[in-house]
């Protein structure tokens, strides 16, 4: 790379890391504040919640840098025009695809690193997400057995523990079973502890009693025993092996992917392929938000009142690529066989990226043949 090429790189990765940041932090608060009320609240602890937010990272990264990139691109051409270094750069001979190589450069790296972050980083994170969620979901203590208060895990069941101990030991339970009909069971022990099986977790209780109360007849019953266990499982929503989720599978497998694939995710067969082809569509896509914003920035020439008109239309350039790619979505996700359209969004974005090339020449060319004509006319 030339002097020009290291120049303007530099200034575009350095924007692009600060852009970037700013946007992944805005997304990251946004994601943890609904996983806050959803894991918190729970009673799991502050560890589970930041692996949680971190496992997020990915996804949010691939939803921002597009933005971030382009808004980067925009701010250091129109300082470049600013300070008039694109005038000069211009006169000095350099043509507008000359000018847009470190864009290009630079668009290329985005790209790889979307093509990492889609069909390795995010997948892993989100299959680890999807473990997570449902190891924590099966965390009966985490989730509803909370000292010193009374929980109501489902309809009719009431807990409450005096004190749980560094050892996972239950002291003073008080367990209420008023969802049948008919019979509604208290239970209460001095000690207790939740132990696994086979079928799902158990709750052994030890030194307690059992009052059984027929509603129909008003009789009640006692039983006095020194242990018990009483299946839990119905505290546990999700039990069984956890669902597959088509964004933790790879891209080839995706692509690739067939009725059988679709009816084990439970998904429509064309969710499943346009899922696979959009990571690669994205990838390209990123490309080209940059050479836009600077081949839009190209047509316009220095003024005192700045390139606002220039910034307008790079902004309207953009936004209906992003409605291109709603409809392409939306339409894909109808019918297996319009997978090509997760690729409508980057073959739209190059060719808006080529015209915008194609005036810029053509309006460096009638400036400079209006240049000659000036310095030609007699004094």
């Amino acid at each position: 790379m030339g002097r020009y090429d290291r120049y303007i790189l530099a200034q575009l990765m350095v924007l692009f890391g600060f852009f970037s940041l700013v946007l992944v932090s805005v997304y990251w608060i946004e994601a943890a504040i609904d996983l806050f009320d959803a894991l918190i609240a729970d009673g799991q602890n502050l560890s589970v919640f930041l692996e949680f937010t971190a496992l997020s990272l990915p996804e949010i990264m691939l939803m921002v840098l597009p933005v971030s990139s382009f808004v980067a691109t925009l701010y250091v051409f129109n300082r470049m025009i600013n300070e008039s270094e694109l005038v000069v750069l211009q006169t000095a001979g350099l043509s507008a695809a000359r000018l847009l190589r470190p864009v290009f450069l630079f668009g290329m790296m985005l790209t790889i690193l979307v093509l990492i972050l889609a069909n390795v980083l995010a997948p892993a994170a989100r299959g680890q997400y999807n473990d997570r969620r449902a190891e924590v979901g099966e965390d009966v203590t985490g989730r509803f057995l909370r000292e010193g208060q009374f929980i109501h895990p489902a309809d009719g069941l009431t807990v409450y523990i005096r004190e749980i101990t560094e050892l996972g030991e239950f002291r003073d339970l008080f367990l209420q079973d008023a969802s049948a009909d008919t019979v509604e069971v208290t239970y209460t022990a001095t000690t207790a502890l939740l132990v696994r099986s086979e079928t799902g977790p158990r709750l052994v209780m030890f030194d307690g009693m059992a009052q059984s109360l027929d509603r129909e007849t008003g009789r009640l019953s006692t039983v006095q025993f020194a242990d018990f266990t009483y299946d839990i499982g119905a505290l546990i929503a999700d039990g069984g092996a956890r669902r597959l989720d088509a964004r933790e599978l790879s891209t080839l497998t995706l692509i690739f992917a067939d009725e059988t694939l679709a009816e084990a995710l439970r998904d429509p067969l064309a969710d499943v392929l346009y899922e696979g082809h959009d990571r690669i569509g994205r990838s390209l896509f990123v490309m080209f938000p940059p050479l836009i914003a600077a081949a839009t920035l190209m047509l316009g020439h220095f003024s005192r009142f700045g390139v606002w008109r220039q910034i307008l239309i790079a902004v309207i350039l953009i936004v209906p690529l992003q409605v291109v790619w709603n409809w392409s979505e939306a339409t894909a996700t109808r019918d297996p066989s319009l997978w090509p359209l997760a690729y409508l969004q980057a073959g739209l974005a190059a060719a808006i990226t080529l015209a915008l090339l194609v005036l810029a020449g053509l309006s460096r060319r009638r400036r400079s043949g209006l240049m000659r004509r000036i310095r030609a006319v007699p004094a």
